[in-house]
């Protein structure tokens, strides 16, 4: 009886200890400095902001590429240059991808009647 708790418990402790580990290892996805090259916006895809937190040192705007971040100053010309031009693109598409759903649905109801 004691041998079943014991095979139960033990690997309910080892995740429970595996999952304070990770919780713990979070310095790792924060930006620990910045980067001193000015990337084009166009290869962006999006940006995230990190504040200064538990782990995390620095203020910083995570700039999104395929397959890479790029940490930056967020009270950098260049940095809030960037975020404006992505903030500038998605509302663009946005504002595309309604115009498209508003045409398609009068366009669908014209044909209708």
């Amino acid at each position: 009886m004691a041998s079943s708790r014991v095979r139960v418990l033990a690997p309910l402790c080892a995740l429970v200890l595996l999952g304070t580990f990770i919780g713990s290892t979070r310095s790792a996805s924060c930006c620990m400095m910045y980067s001193s090259r000015r990337w084009n916006c166009q290869r962006m895809m999006g940006y995230s902001i990190q504040t200064i937190v538990s782990s995390c040192d620095i203020n910083a705007v995570i700039f999104h590429f395929p397959g890479r971040f790029v940490c930056a100053n967020p009270a950098s010309k260049w940095t809030k240059r960037a975020m404006q031009c992505l903030n500038d693109r998605f509302h663009c598409s946005e504002r595309k991808r309604k115009r498209s759903q508003i045409t398609s649905t009068s366009a669908s109801a014209s044909q209708s009647r």
